[in-house]
């Protein structure tokens, strides 16, 4: 009977002593391991929209949140958050709040369906699928390839194509200057830009004028009468392309009306 009962308890004892060893190692790795949590990124996190568009630079709003805490970036960094939700987190973190300018993507193509196709293509209707097909089907390789991809990644519905133009169309009162458009663009012809500089320059073709004006008569020809004829000095023609220089900002509508192809334009 006593053999019995010590073939029930060493196993009994064992189990409980390996319990008891797990629980102080478990005990000890809880409080070695542990990450501690900075109670301010909960109330900072409450104030972040949950886009997690990634505008910010970091991986979603949790990693926003985090930066912030750890101070490698800015509140102003996030183009989504409401102004006094900004201040609120700029209170929490107990930093002083810099007003940013608000940006605001812009088109640089007034092409669509102004500039005829090359070929006719019947792939994927994706603007980043259409261009690694010889550069898509417009015969102007630099212009907008009108497949919506940039409306189809904005998290905020501030892209639409208009089936008259071809284009995308940007309504600013629901831009956020998340990047996105600009990201996805295989052409490069988004730009966020500040709000109230409203001229700019819709081509994004470096071709010679002639080869312009081939394909698409609402181009950049790089006549160089803004440059000329604009006292400010905001244009300037390089590789055969209109610029201007944003840094040196000055409003000139009378700038827009030199241009021979409309190519300058000013935002509504």
């Amino acid at each position: 009977m006593c053999s019995f009962k010590m073939e029930i308890l060493i196993p009994i004892i064992t189990l409980s002593g390996l319990g008891l060893l797990f629980g102080i190692g478990l005990a000890f790795a809880s409080k070695k391991f542990c990450v501690h949590v900075d109670p301010r990124q909960e109330q900072v996190l409450d104030k972040l929209p949950g886009a997690n568009c990634g505008a910010c630079g970091q991986a979603g709003c949790m990693g926003f949140s985090e930066a912030l805490i750890k101070g490698s970036c800015s509140v102003d960094r996030c183009p989504v958050m409401k102004q006094e939700d900004k201040q609120e987190v700029a209170g929490i973190l107990g930093v002083e709040l810099k007003e940013a300018a608000k940006l605001v993507a812009v088109l640089h193509c007034n092409g669509g369906k102004k500039v005829k196709d090359r070929f006719q293509y019947q792939g994927i209707k994706d603007c980043v699928a259409a261009n690694q097909l010889q550069g898509g089907q417009k015969a102007c390789v630099w212009g907008c390839l009108g497949f919506g991809s940039c409306a189809k990644v904005c998290p905020f519905g501030a892209i639409t194509m208009d089936d008259e133009t071809g284009l995308p169309v940007v309504d600013k009162s629901k831009c956020t200057a998340c990047g996105n458009c600009v990201k996805i663009c295989p052409k490069n012809l988004f730009k966020l830009i500040d709000i109230k500089k409203t001229v700019y320059i819709a081509c994004s073709s470096h071709d010679k004028g002639k080869a312009v004006m081939d394909v698409c008569k609402v181009g950049c020809i790089a006549c160089g009468k803004c440059e000329r004829e604009c006292p400010s000095g905001l244009f300037k023609v390089k590789d055969n392309l209109a610029q201007i220089d944003y840094n040196n900002y000055v409003a000139c509508d009378d700038c827009v009306k030199v241009c021979p192809t409309k190519t300058i334009r000013k935002r509504g």
